[in-house]
C-alpha cells in the first residue's frame, strides 16, 4: 500500500442516535407502533425530540461507526458527512474529532436540522425508532476534500448515499480523486432494500471499476445478483469485483478476490449475542484497518470478525473502546508488518 495519512476515509450519512426511556403510555399518546421504524420530517423530528425528556446521544450512522471502530483499533480515520449548524451537529463534530477521526465537513446552514434517529426504549426493552435524515441528505461533491481523499489508503462509502442525486455525484467525485491518487475505493451495500433500489447502478459502479472493494452480507449479495444461492452470487461477484468482503453471520466471513478465497470462522461470543446493531459497520472497521496496513486477506477477515464480535456482545455503542483481547490481536498482526 502506498503512503497515506488516513487508514480510511469513511463517507456517509451523519446520524446521531438519541435514546430515551419512556413508558408504554408515551407511545400510545404519540400514536406510535411499538417496535416500528419510521422516517419523519423536520417538524415531527423537532416536536418529538422536545417531548423525549432526558436523552443519551451517540454520534454514529453506518460510515461514522466504521470510522469510530478504526480509531478504536489505533488507526487514523477520516469522515465526511453533513450535519447542520445546530446543537446536535456541533456535538457530532466534537464526538468524531474527540475519538481521533478527522472531520472538517462544512455544516449546512438552512432550515434542515442535523440527522437523528430517536429511539424510544420501553420498560420491556423494545425499541421504537423515529429517523430523521435532515442535513445528512445534503452532501454534495463540494464537500469532498481532494486532499483528504488523496491521503486516505481507502475511501469507504455507504450505499445509502445513493438515495440522493447530489450524494451520488459526491460519491463519484471521491472515487475519481482516489483513483487518480492511486488509492482504493470501497462500497458497502448497506441493506437489501438499498440493493433492490439501485441494483443496476451498483453493478455498473463495480463493473466500471469505480469500486475496488465491495462489502456485503450474504442477503445483500444474493439480492445484488437476484439469486437464492450464495455460491452463485460468490462466483458472479468474483468476476465483477477485485475484492469482496462477505459477512456470513454465525458462519464467519469470506474475502473473495479473483486469485483466492479465504473463509474465517465467526468470533466466539462470550455470554451470547446481545445486540446485532453495528456488526457490519465494525466488521468493515477491522477489515479496512488490516487492508490499509497490508495484512493478509485472512487476517483482515479475522480482524473484521473480531470487531463485529466485540460490538454484538455488548449493548454499548460502536464508538466504545475495543477490548484488551482485541487490541492484543491487532498488535500481534501489526508488529511483523512494521519490523518491530
Amino acid at each position: 500500500m502506498s503512503e497515506f495519512k488516513f487508514d480510511a476515509l469513511c463517507i456517509g450519512n451523519a446520524i446521531t442516535d438519541v435514546f430515551s426511556h419512556v413508558e408504554d403510555s408515551f407511545l400510545v399518546d404519540q400514536s406510535l407502533v411499538k417496535g416500528s421504524m419510521r422516517l419523519v420530517d423536520t417538524d415531527e423530528a423537532l416536536r418529538l425530540y422536545d417531548l423525549m425528556g432526558q436523552t443519551t446521544r451517540i454520534s454514529g450512522g453506518s460510515a461514522g461507526n466504521t470510522a469510530a471502530g478504526i480509531a478504536s483499533l489505533g488507526g487514523a480515520p477520516a469522515f465526511i458527512g453533513k450535519v447542520a449548524d445546530d446543537e446536535i451537529g456541533e456535538v457530532y463534530r466534537h464526538d468524531m474529532n474527540s475519538i481521533g477521526a478527522h472531520f472538517q465537513t462544512s455544516p449546512l446552514r438552512d432550515d434542515l436540522a442535523s440527522g437523528r434517529s430517536m429511539i424510544l426504549i420501553t420498560p420491556d426493552g423494545e425499541r421504537t425508532m423515529n429517523t430523521y435524515l435532515g442535513s445528512a441528505t445534503k452532501l454534495t461533491a463540494l464537500d469532498i476534500d481532494p486532499e483528504v481523499v488523496s491521503n486516505s489508503a481507502i475511501t469507504y462509502m455507504e450505499g445509502y448515499l445513493w438515495d440522493e442525486e447530489a450524494a451520488k455525484k459526491a460519491f463519484l467525485e471521491a472515487s475519481r480523486v482516489a483513483h487518480e491518487a492511486g488509492k482504493l475505493v470501497s462500497l458497502s451495500l448497506s441493506d437489501s432494500f438499498c440493493v433492490d433500489r439501485f441494483r443496476d447502478e451498483f453493478l455498473e459502479l463495480i463493473r466500471e471499476d469505480k469500486v475496488d472493494i465491495l462489502f456485503a452480507n450474504e442477503h445483500e449479495l444474493k439480492a445484488l445478483y437476484q439469486t437464492s444461492d450464495i455460491e452463485t452470487a460468490i462466483a458472479l461477484v468474483r468476476e465483477d469485483c477485485t475484492l469482496t468482503a462477505l459477512t456470513l453471520g454465525s458462519e464467519g466471513a469470506m474475502a473473495i478476490s479473483r486469485e483466492e478465497t479465504v473463509h474465517v470462522p465467526a468470533t466466539a461470543i462470550v455470554g451470547g449475542v446481545r445486540d446485532l446493531t453495528g456488526a457490519g459497520d465494525l466488521f468493515a472497521s477491522g477489515f479496512l484497518f488490516g487492508l490499509a496496513r497490508d495484512f493478509s486477506l485472512s487476517d483482515c477477515a479475522e480482524l473484521g470478525c473480531l470487531c463485529a464480535g466485540e460490538v454484538i456482545s455488548t449493548l454499548a455503542p460502536a464508538q466504545k473502546n475495543l477490548s484488551t483481547r482485541l487490541q492484543s490481536r491487532v498488535v500481534s498482526l501489526w508488529k511483523p508488518k512494521n519490523g518491530q
